[in-house]
């Protein structure tokens, strides 16, 4: 990681550890952080899509960030992710969460309105001068809808808050145009590319895999910076049956939950509806998944536990307040 990189190069897109009621673990977040940049990480992500940011309340959002930064206590960079699809929202919660100590926002394509990329852009350029923090750019059509087409990218690296992508996209041809043409730095948003993401020119990884198991991918992000390409393809092979677990069968935030719960490193699996736990079925090719995995620093899955039904459903949803 060089000097001019605010955010880290290994960042967990942290999963919110939640009581078996729904309530957040807040104990359960502090080890959990804690744990994850005890492994190598040294960038969280909070309150992104892994974190549930669309059932979180605001207060529980902004929770998060100062728990964050006191548990990291300088160990690693806390990110504010989410935000919301209403601009003057948005810009609200980015500014709060300034004010509480976040090192840095990811702010994500407006979902569900589906702007045009006119309004893309001013959306993004208004919460950007809105902060002093740096600025990742999410870019993940399969959720929201519509893509950052390459042409608002390059006015957007413009700038002088938007520093970085999360490219969730999985269009290396553009990658490598965007960084030949910006001073971007692009983090790869899907767990199965983490590798050739960095081989051509990506500064590191937002992942949720990386809840269960940062430090093989503190050791591919080291080795690419090395230039141990060999050290880093063992590692990404050893992750691989493991990035299939964790990203294939259910959302990621659910199979990173049942996991986690699984190896007892987080109190419950439970996630807030709509989202519930693996069904039976889903449950039981999480686990072929994992049967394939073998060696992975910090992981041993000879203890693994699950609980199907402390899965099982969903969360009671939130009912006392709003989100806003």
């Amino acid at each position: 990681m060089t000097s001019e990189n605010p955010f880290g190069q290994v960042l967990v897109a942290l999963v919110t550890p939640m009581t078996a009621d729904g309530e957040v673990d807040w104990a359960g977040v502090e080890k959990h952080i804690d744990d994850v940049i005890s492994a190598g990480a040294d960038g969280i992500v909070v309150t992104g899509t892994t974190g549930e940011t669309s059932t979180l309340t605001d207060p529980e959002k902004i929770r998060l960030v100062e728990v964050g930064k006191d548990v990291a206590a300088g160990r690693a960079k806390i990110i504010t992710g989410g935000g919301s699809n209403e601009t003057a929202h948005a810009i609200e919660l980015y500014k709060h969460s300034e004010r509480v100590g976040a090192d840095g926002i990811m702010i994500v394509t407006p979902y569900y309105n589906k702007p045009t990329q006119a309004g893309i852009l001013t959306h993004f350029r208004l919460v950007a001068d809105a902060t002093d923090l740096p600025v990742i750019l999410y870019d993940i059509p399969g959720r929201t809808g519509v893509p950052i087409k390459y042409e608002t990218i390059l006015r957007l690296a413009k700038h002088p808050n938007i520093l970085a992508m999360k490219d969730a996209k999985g269009d290396f041809s553009e990658v490598s145009r965007v960084l030949n043409q910006t001073d971007l730095m692009y983090f790869s948003g899907d767990d199965a590319n983490v590798l050739p993401h960095l081989a051509i020119g990506a500064t590191g990884l937002i992942g949720v895999t990386a809840n269960i198991a940062p430090a093989p991918y503190r050791t591919i992000v080291d080795a690419v910076n090395r230039g141990d390409l060999a050290t880093a393809t063992a590692a990404h092979q050893q992750l691989e049956p493991l990035v299939r677990a964790t990203m294939t069968h259910v959302p990621g935030t659910v199979a990173a939950k049942y996991i986690l719960h699984g190896l007892g490193r987080i109190s419950s699996p439970r996630v807030r509806l709509p989202l519930v736990g693996p069904e039976e079925w889903e449950a039981a090719l999480i686990e072929d998944e994992i049967d394939h995995v073998q060696g992975i620093p910090g992981v041993d899955f000879h203890n693994f536990r699950p609980d199907r039904n402390a899965a099982a459903g969903g969360a009671l949803p939130k009912v006392a307040g709003t989100t806003r």
